[in-house]
């Protein structure tokens, strides 16, 4: 599917998206915790380059408020 007629917020597969983790997880529901250990992150500052698979959007999407995401060439 060519990205202009894609669905707002998604993204084609094989992208690969930077994510660096900008706010501390200390008191944050445990959930935030896991799944940011579960993305690789779990300290602050620290960055992972990810497959944008649906997964990991989700994951993304759930712990938005606590990264920086950028999407890579």
């Amino acid at each position: 599917m060519p990205e202009e007629t894609m669905p707002k917020g998604t993204m084609p597969a094989g992208k690969q998206v930077r994510v660096t983790q900008v706010a501390s997880v200390a008191g944050r529901k445990p959930g935030q915790r896991e799944t940011l250990v579960g993305l690789g992150l779990n300290r602050l500052g620290r960055c992972r380059v990810l497959e944008a698979t649906p997964a990991v959007r989700g994951m993304l999407r759930k712990v938005s408020h606590l990264l920086r995401v950028e999407e890579l060439p």
